[in-house]
């Protein structure tokens, strides 16, 4: 039986992005394994879980271990293929990968960039470390995919091997394909403390520094008085220890903003929301304006990489571009004051969100992993 191995730095990364791709491999004969450092978490489609204790940062100490792990387990097994996510996770794996010389025993291994570490405008220190250990590792690697255009551009005229690009790594039709009663969306309404009249936006995912939700709380001071009953829903786990939520009182916002927490009903959340947002410095391919779209709801993003690929500003949303609460404002505001605008902003995204749906994005990634 033919073997592949999935790598990346958590569980939890298997659930949200790749069960579709291990799904995938198992059904067609492969046994499948996963390496990934445990949360204890039930993997569906795996028929192998190894724990390797990958770091998230360039830790020293605890890359060798990682290192050593992953060293350990090529020796012991032989895969047929080797598929990389994660910057730090791809990196080890890769790297123990070229000194067993396992690509001499005809092992594939591709690496899929979610986002790269650099970016324009990015840290200068992003650069220097990352950039050169990605050129570094190209060589020891036979694809590497990547899920926007900035990345892909990139990665064709710096590494060193070769490289596609895919639309994201796909929202599943069947989730968001929902119908929501008037009594759920009012039992939703309740659980929320909020009203069918309020003006509801919606930014999805972690909270952290780099989706820069403190931009979207300064957007709401700027806001609260010139939209009636503005809320702003972000559900998402807070790893900011509760920083977040001291920021929305200190500005006086609070009563304004609803920190869900991790939320499982996200469908449910967008086909109540009037507007999406995302005020993130960088992304890969972000999901929560794929699903927006999907949703019919309209969106206002910052003018970062991932977002502007999917954002055509004043075609299918807004981009922001000076990455001020003034400028957010005055474009939320615009979408307010015009249901006309919103619908076109809708309509237009619908036309292009088919090439995002899991299906057709699962189709490329087989392609490539068969080639």
């Amino acid at each position: 039986m033919k073997k592949v191995l999935f790598a990346a730095n958590l569980d939890s990364f298997f659930i949200k992005f790749l069960i579709p791709q291990l799904k995938y491999f198992q059904e067609n004969g492969y046994e499948v394994h996963v390496a990934a450092k445990s949360e204890d978490i039930d993997i569906p489609y795996c028929n192998v879980k190894h724990n390797i204790d990958f770091a998230r940062s360039l830790s020293i100490r605890q890359n060798v271990r990682s290192y050593k792990q992953m060293k350990k387990l090529l020796k012991r097994e032989h895969f047929d293929l080797i598929s990389c996510h994660t910057p730090m996770g791809g990196a080890i794996t890769r790297l123990a990968a070229k000194n067993c010389k396992i690509r001499k025993q005809n092992t594939k291994i591709v690496y899929v960039a979610h986002g790269f570490h650099f970016y324009k405008g990015g840290p200068l220190k992003n650069w220097i470390m990352y950039f050169n250990i990605e050129k570094y590792l190209s060589k020891y690697t036979d694809a590497i995919i990547t899920i926007n255009e900035e990345d892909y551009n990139i990665a064709k005229e710096k590494m060193k091997t070769k490289v596609y690009l895919i639309h994201g790594i796909g929202i599943d039709r069947e989730k968001f394909n929902i119908k929501i009663s008037a009594k759920e969306k009012q039992a939703l309404y309740k659980e929320l403390n909020i009203k069918k009249d309020n003006y509801i936006m919606i930014f999805p995912g972690e909270i952290n520094n780099n989706k820069n939700q403190k931009l979207l709380l300064d957007t709401v001071k700027v806001l609260k008085d010139k939209i009636p009953k503005l809320i702003l829903l972000l559900p998402g786990n807070d790893l900011t220890n509760g920083d977040i939520i001291s920021y929305a009182k200190s500005i006086g916002v609070d009563s304004y903003v609803k920190f869900l927490g991790f939320r499982r009903d996200v469908p449910k959340l967008l086909s109540i929301s009037n507007l999406a947002l995302s005020s993130s410095k960088r992304e890969g391919l972000p999901i929560n304006i794929v699903e927006a779209m999907y949703m019919g709801v309209p969106v206002v993003a910052t003018n970062c990489r991932g977002n502007r690929d999917l954002i055509r500003d004043n075609k299918n949303g807004f981009l922001i571009y000076s990455n001020t609460p003034q400028e957010f404002a005055t474009k939320i505001e615009k979408i307010y004051k015009s249901p006309k605008l919103a619908k076109k902003f809708v309509d237009e995204s619908k036309k292009e969100v088919e090439k995002y749906i899991l299906d057709n994005v699962l189709d490329k990634i087989i392609d490539i992993y068969e080639e």
